[in-house]
């Protein structure tokens, strides 16, 4: 696009957005929410109060919700944890667990030491 072109595409834009500004500026609704929103800070000031304040007062269940959720974070689902597959080549026994808390495993580790159980792990 020649910079032409795109000067005059943007002109025509700012054009349409200075217009629909135009009749926002004349909408008697939006009027009346900026007057209430003037009021509204003005008698917050008045009173020392804050917008959190405000919705406590009219809203108190929806700032109690609001904290418990934020008070208690969702915990991280943990992934599952995988068997594991232990194959003795001495004895040709199989031990099956998902942790290392195993009475049997333990024992093995006690007698052939970790390492050297850890490499008994069937793929």
């Amino acid at each position: 696009m020649s910079r032409l072109a795109e000067f005059r595409a943007a002109e025509k834009a700012l054009q349409e957005e200075l217009a629909r500004l135009e009749s926002l500026k004349n909408d008697a609704g939006l009027k009346k929410e900026i007057e209430f929103e003037d009021k509204l800070k003005q008698l917050m000031a008045e009173y020392g109060k804050s917008l959190r304040d405000v919705i406590a007062i009219l809203e108190p269940s929806r700032l109690n919700s609001s904290r418990a959720t934020a008070a208690a974070p969702q915990k991280a689902a943990r992934r599952p944890r995988v068997v594991k597959v232990y194959e003795n080549p001495h004895t040709g026994e199989l031990i099956e667990t998902k942790g290392g808390n195993h009475r049997g495993l333990k024992a093995w580790k006690a007698e052939y030491g970790s390492d050297t159980v850890e490499s008994w792990v069937r793929g």
